[in-house]
């Protein structure tokens, strides 16, 4: 197990054989790393907090901290990171709190890059891309596949529906939309379907076509909810792509950023 001599490990702390801990990093109590897991010069990553495998924690980057809830009196919460993420230089990602469900959840193949942060009690799902400063408040839900833009922000509680692209320097109020290209203007709201993003994601140029039908739904209805969702129907019937656009709205808490 390549430990350097600076390097700081709890007696607590599982590290697995073949992970490596740089220089001068920190890895503190109750916490797990697996297998093939690098931990860059500087980095610090407290515990309670499970690392899976592959992962690669660049210089700098600080994990595990406790959340920035001024309700937190220091409850043992976790923060429970999957396989083969990237953590670019001073990202920071935070343990959940008592108050939300206790764990701050990552999936696998995600990048987060240099100072992206993830909250308390947040959901990312898998293969997303958090550019440089995009940054998620608590109790936030990610789909899979979601790219946010370089600083971005992401109101607490809210969720980004799967495949979802989000521009840059954009303030998010309300659910984002899964499939669609949001951004800020005046106002943010889903300026288009993500075509670029679903293509190279595997997409077909028929579901794709689906989508585009559903975003004009949206757009011409964007006024009347009630209609949006009848005129969605029998789309939705057809594609399991809109009907998963059809529910997301349907299941909103928090409202939509509209076409």
């Amino acid at each position: 197990m390549p430990i350097h001599a600076t390097a700081v490990v709890d007696a607590t702390a599982s590290v697995h054989p073949t992970a490596d801990i740089g220089p001068y990093a920190i890895v503190g109590a109750k916490v797990t790393i697996g297998a093939r897991t690098t931990v860059g010069a500087h980095a610090v990553i407290e515990g309670p907090t499970t690392l899976g495998e592959d992962n690669r924690i660049c210089p700098q980057a600080a994990l595990g901290g406790p959340p920035q809830d001024l309700k937190y009196k220091g409850e043992p919460t976790t923060l429970v990171i999957g396989n083969r993420n990237m953590f670019r230089e001073f990202c920071t990602v935070h343990r959940g709190t008592v108050t939300g469900h206790g764990t701050t959840i990552i999936g696998d193949d995600n990048l987060f890059m240099a100072y992206s942060h993830v909250a308390h009690d947040c959901v990312v799902g898998s293969r997303t891309v958090f550019a440089n400063g995009a940054s998620l408040a608590g109790h936030c839900v990610i789909g899979d596949d979601v790219v946010l833009g370089a600083y971005a922000a992401v109101r607490q509680f809210l969720r980004v529906g799967p495949f979802a692209f989000v521009g840059a320097f954009s303030g998010m109020n309300h659910d984002v939309l899964p499939f669609l290209w949001s951004s800020s203007d005046r106002a943010v709201r889903a300026w288009k379907v993500n075509s670029v993003g679903l293509e190279r994601k595997g997409f077909s140029k028929e579901r794709v076509a689906a989508l585009q039908k559903a975003y004009r739904v949206l757009h011409r209805h964007r006024h009347d909810r009630a209609a949006m969702m009848a005129a969605l129907e029998p789309i939705a019937a057809a594609f399991d792509d809109v009907k998963a656009l059809r529910d997301f709205i349907a299941s909103s808490e928090q409202g939509i950023h509209g076409a």
